[in-house]
């Protein structure tokens, strides 16, 4: 099990990771954050990113906030952030 911190963009042209943002993985999504649509996108997205189940992704922290802690089931801490930045 590994924890994720994020910092999301809603309403961005792309799904992509864009880098770094205080510590945690910059995403945007083309989602908008109107009653957890954003937060959908984010499981989505990031299990595709990873090759893991929709399940593994769990939502922790951050629901109505741009920051947010993610539970990755199933990869180990070290290869969390490398499986999202090398895309």
């Amino acid at each position: 099990m590994a924890i994720l911190r994020v910092h999301i963009v809603p309403n961005a042209k792309t799904d992509s990771v864009v880098g770094e943002h205080g510590g945690a993985v910059k995403i945007k999504l083309r989602a908008p954050a109107v009653e957890g649509q954003a937060n959908a996108a984010l499981v989505r997205f990031l299990a595709e990113q990873m090759k893991l189940p929709r399940h593994a992704i769990v939502l922790q922290r951050g629901h109505k906030s741009r920051d947010k802690l993610i539970r990755v089931d199933g990869l180990s801490q070290e290869d969390v952030r490398p499986r999202l930045l090398e895309n």
